[in-house]
């Protein structure tokens, strides 16, 4: 009798797990699918061929695909290379306190290329894949003019705090506070345009709306002090840069592919103004599925014309990581990078910069996405990304920016799913 398991079987979506596979024929070809359905009702599946080895098992964490949804040895194979039914369909978790992911695995005789109702899978199984670690909290915070949600790890604490932003699509996005909240971090996934009651448009970055965010966070009883920590990417990566720089409660930053000027919106704070630089809008490109590459609207920030509009660096007075995705379509992120650690100290601020990654690096267990379609865009945008190459930098870089944390802000309790 073919059996199919998970272990374990609910898990945080960050986590690895072991699929098998056992009671196949030797040698047997097989095709293993994955497949979940998101809250909007969007199926995103992946599928990898093999074959069974002597004692009719496999394991994608010991046994090679042979093709499908992707090949090699990928452990996490089915739930990394996930793939939209639909084009430019991004997978994001939106309900992260009330209810896992649910990821349906198969097995099936032979070759499948597509599988159709008439289809009986071998063996099947469920795996949960959860955001959130049991006993977290998830506070919706709406105090001042502060929008966000607080993800506060359980136990007295205190607990070191940080602050979640997102990018030009505005709204108020969770998923990443959920994790980091599970790795003992007290986490603001902070909103600041196209939510609730905020602007539904960006016009500029008002410094003093993050101040008050920061205040709020390091006032909250479980929250320690005296610093906390930024984590942005894209939009979001500007403005923790722009935190970093100017609020000295930000001691680490964690700016994943942004900018370091400010571009489309000025920055204000008390009598500061910082102009942007332009988009040139007129330089977007459409590909052959018609979505729109961004990469060229970004004018060269070296020109001494937008000189005034960097961010001046060299104020950061605590730490900064800087994530780079070398295949990043949307902008080019190493470049800002680059230029944003010339004007730091070298001690104060570190690169990883991962070839074939895209624009979206996320936490692990998010697939990636190259293209999506976005709020307040008329066609998808280009993200970029090799799927392989994503992975393996997503997987690296989540390590790598926990640790980055703890050690600026201390010590995380780890729960464990």
């Amino acid at each position: 009798m073919v059996e199919l398991t998970v272990t374990p079987q609910s898990s945080l979506s960050d986590r690895p797990v072991q699929v098998q596979a056992r009671g196949l024929s030797p040698s047997q070809l097989v095709t293993l699918c994955s497949s979940l359905t998101d809250e909007q009702g969007q199926r995103f599946q992946a599928r990898a061929f093999f074959h069974a080895d002597e004692a009719g098992e496999v394991d994608p964490g010991r046994h090679a695909a042979l093709g499908g949804s992707y090949s090699g040895v990928w452990p996490m194979g089915l739930f990394w290379f996930l793939q939209p039914d639909t084009l430019f369909r991004r997978l994001v978790k939106r309900d992260v306190a009330g209810s896992p992911f649910i990821v349906r695995l198969e097995v099936y005789d032979g070759l499948h290329i597509v599988t159709t109702p008439q289809d009986q899978p071998l063996a099947s199984c469920e795996a949960e894949r959860w955001y959130m670690a049991p006993g977290t909290q998830r506070v919706p915070i709406r105090e001042g003019r502060v929008r966000g949600a607080l993800y506060l790890p359980p136990g007295p604490g205190p607990f070191p705090g940080v602050i979640d932003l997102f990018g030009g699509a505005g709204g108020l996005i969770e998923f990443r506070a959920g994790l980091l909240a599970s790795h003992g971090f007290a986490v603001l996934a902070l909103a600041f345009f196209a939510y609730d009651d905020l602007p539904r448009a960006l016009t500029q970055l008002d410094l003093e709306y993050f101040e008050e965010a920061a205040e709020l966070l390091l006032r909250h009883p479980k929250v320690r002090g005296p610093g906390l920590g930024v984590i942005g990417v894209s939009k979001g990566g500007e403005v923790a840069l722009s935190m970093a720089t100017f609020l000295p409660q930000v001691v680490a930053t964690v700016w994943i592919n942004g900018t370091s000027s400010l571009h489309g919106n000025p920055l204000v704070y008390k009598d500061l103004h910082i102009p942007p630089i332009p988009y040139c809008t007129e330089r977007m490109l459409f590909t052959e599925l018609g979505a729109l590459d961004n990469s060229a609207i970004f004018a060269d920030p070296r020109d001494p014309t937008y000189s005034t509009s960097a961010i001046p660096t060299e104020k950061i007075r605590g730490k900064v990581l800087f994530v780079v995705g070398e295949a990043d379509r949307s902008m080019n992120s190493k470049l800002f990078a680059k230029l944003a650690m010339a004007r730091m100290p070298p001690e104060s601020c570190r690169l990883l910069s991962y070839p074939g990654a895209g624009h979206l690096i996320e936490p692990p267990g998010s697939p990636l996405c190259s293209t999506s379609s976005i709020r307040g865009t008329p066609r998808p945008v280009v993200w970029g990304g090799e799927a392989q190459a994503h992975a393996k930098a997503q997987d690296h870089s989540w390590q790598e920016i926990v640790q980055f944390l703890e050690l600026h802000l201390g010590p995380a309790a780890t729960m464990k799913l």
